[in-house]
């Protein structure tokens, strides 16, 4: 992978728990997109359905995404047409498609998500050229890539 900075596809999942804690690999994950360290990739079923869960569970964290999504300018990857996440539908339950055929077609250099039971399985992997990781993961990939690089 290039210097340049890698382009993070996050799960909705990642989104709220890095906002929803100070400390952890999902935080590490939001503080390096706000420092600029890497690139944030969402999608817009992701933007609506962190609105709608920090509204109905955590009410008190909507101030801080959206300064977030302010501060960070995410890049928002383009809707996927119908095709990409009936394609997705094959290997994934229906409700994570449209996330997983976004992730996709954007081609982001790592999709991260703490959804192990429906997202980090083989067949899930297999139609996703890139990494797909947990937060833990990819700081580990983040930082021997950088170590090396030194």
């Amino acid at each position: 992978m290039a210097a340049e900075r890698w382009r993070v596809f996050l799960d909705t999942n990642v989104l709220i728990a890095g906002l929803a804690s100070h400390t952890g690999a999902s935080a590490a994950i939001r503080d390096l997109g706000e420092s600029e360290e890497l690139r944030i990739v969402l999608s817009r079923q992701v933007l609506i359905e962190a609105d709608r869960v920090l509204l109905k569970k955590f009410p008190q964290l909507i101030e801080r995404y959206r300064l977030f999504i302010k501060n960070v300018s995410p890049e928002l990857a383009d809707d996927p047409r119908r095709d990409r996440v009936r394609a997705a539908e094959a290997v994934i339950d229906a409700d994570d498609a449209p996330i997983l055929a976004a992730a996709k077609h954007a081609q982001a250099d790592y999709l991260v998500t703490l959804n192990t039971k429906h997202v980090l399985i083989p067949k899930v992997r297999a139609f996703y050229a890139a990494p797909i990781v947990t937060p833990a993961e990819f700081l580990a990939a983040f930082r021997a890539f950088w170590e090396a690089a030194q």
